[in-house]
């Protein structure tokens, strides 16, 4: 039966934590399967949009929580019992605007989940449904996975998939060719990979988004993977990616210097090219300067910045742009990989001429970088000229701070974590409420390790220095690991014990 009434108590993690203040749909997650259920139409007349489900029911933000008719309207669309919550009219507004667009252009949008349901639509309009959901869930990621059945389309959110709809066998080929249309792929060609991307505007803000293209043939048909690339780098600032005091201390230390070589460390992934961003927006805040970037791809575009794209034919790859970079006066140079020696001499020659380098490179550590340099061919003495900081940098999801949840960390999780002495302490596990589309976390936050080269760094890496010997000399021997870090984060209740788990291996 539906059920209608006013939020949950605050003791329950499906609510919020007033019971008498209307939900503030600006600080609200949608979750699209749901929400794109209901026509454009009925939103804006009835004010009316659904939320996410908690505990078995549907949760929907109205104007009027006593509208016996809208609820029986809504109750048609869904197979779950229906909670009915007091929403801020003007934020209510402004959230159907964010997800439908302005009510005279509004379009219907309606993700599937059956084969019934999608054979009324096209293939243009599926994929218009599919970048919209993936706009209003934040996803980095759209997979298409074709099964014996049917083709599964999921996101990425927050490092995680995410089932959102199923596509009928009899559309599947026409999604892909309208993809691959826009991504100028060969629709002919369904035999062999291809890559491309395209251009194209999302939300109420239309704001653009680039979105490189993947295709492989599998044993069902094509998959294709979307990665969302856009907005612009300006929203990005060190401040909010999660360092602590006295890293973020170091880091900006690193990046006002007048030359040397700063890398990033870590998997795919795990948030690099966005740290170099929010360094870059740093520096030219700071001091200005002319500031040039080789980027594969360029994920978001910055203002006053020459951002060059290497060229999937060769024709632009990071070492020819990097030997003409140099003929244009660079304060500042990003590499978006170092990926071979003669891209790492290159940067190694540009900190010794005078320029401060950015770049990503592969390795567990941030002390792990001097190792692989030098595996790459580098001499140790150019290595120790050059290198004013390395940092190791992972990805964890940031439990939602409005339900979650506060348990002892039991001894045998502390046993693998390797800190023993937490046992009993408080951390917090994921809960659900609205705020998070009943998910328990809301975006993500970096864990990070940072190796500061000193003086005395540099006499180590010149001498050959291993990497134990590296990090017992790094501040003193106060070289703090991604481990420590981690911990730190999850006793503060920014993450979880699972997540530092996954992310961090603990030998």
């Amino acid at each position: 039966m539906m059920r209608e009434s006013a939020l949950r108590p605050a003791s329950d993690p499906g609510g919020p934590n007033s019971l008498c203040q209307p939900l503030d749909m600006d600080a609200v997650r949608v979750d699209p399967r749901l929400t794109l259920k209901v026509p454009a139409s009925v939103a804006f007349r009835k004010q009316v949009l659904p939320l996410c489900r908690i505990h078995d029911e549907i949760l929907v933000a109205c104007s009027d929580v006593e509208d016996a008719a809208t609820a029986r309207q809504l109750s048609k669309i869904y197979d779950h019992p229906l909670r009915l919550i007091a929403a801020e009219p003007d934020s209510l507004r402004r959230a159907l605007k964010r997800v439908y667009g302005s009510s005279t252009t509004a379009k219907q949008i309606r993700p599937r989940s059956d084969a019934s349901s999608a054979e009324s639509d096209d293939a243009v309009t599926l994929c218009d449904e599919l970048m919209q959901a993936a706009a209003l869930r934040g996803a980095s990621d759209i997979h298409l996975i074709p099964n014996e059945k049917s083709m599964v389309v999921k996101l990425r959110v927050d490092g995680k998939l995410e089932p959102l709809s199923i596509v009928p066998n009899e559309k599947q080929a026409a999604v892909i060719s309208r993809i691959k249309v826009q991504s100028g792929l060969d629709i002919a060609e369904k035999r062999s990979p291809q890559d491309g991307r395209f251009t194209t505007r999302i939300g109420s803000h239309q704001n653009k988004i680039d979105v490189r293209v993947a295709t492989l043939p599998t044993r069902f048909g094509e998959r294709v993977t979307m990665r969302l690339l856009g907005g612009q780098a300006g929203a990005i600032t060190l401040a909010n990616l999660g360092m602590n005091a006295a890293n973020l201390g170091s880091f900006r230390r690193a990046i006002t210097r007048p030359h040397g070589l700063v890398l990033l460390t870590g998997p795919t992934g795990s948030g690099k090219s966005t740290t170099l961003y929010a360094a870059i927006e740093e520096v030219l805040r700071s001091r200005g300067g002319n500031v040039i970037t080789v980027e594969d791809p360029i994920e978001y575009e910055m203002a006053d910045v020459s951002q060059v794209e290497v060229d999937s034919a060769d024709k632009v790859s990071f070492d020819k742009a990097l030997r003409s970079i140099l003929r244009h006066d660079p304060d500042v140079v990003m590499i978006g990989e170092i990926r071979d020696l003669e891209t790492a001499e290159i940067a190694v020659k540009a900190s010794l001429t005078g320029h401060l380098v950015f770049s990503t490179l592969h390795t567990n550590s941030a002390v792990g970088v001097v190792t692989r340099l030098a595996d790459m061919g580098l001499q140790r003495f150019l290595i120790a000229a050059t290198l004013r900081m390395a940092i190791a940098q992972r990805l964890v999801r940031r439990l939602c701070d409005k339900c979650r949840l506060p348990r002892e960390l039991t001894a045998s999780d502390a046993e693998l974590l390797g800190r023993p002495e937490l046992a009993g302490r408080t951390v917090y596990d994921a809960g659900q409420c609205v705020y998070c589309a009943g998910r328990g976390f809301t975006g993500r936050v970096a864990l990070i390790e940072v190796f500061d080269c000193d003086a005395g760094i540099a006499q180590l890496i010149a001498a050959a220095a291993g990497e134990e010997e590296l990090a017992a000399g790094a501040g003193e021997g106060r070289y703090a690991v991604l481990i420590d870090d981690a911990v730190e984060k999850m006793m503060a209740g920014v993450t979880s014990f699972q997540e530092v788990l996954q992310a961090v291996v603990v030998w």
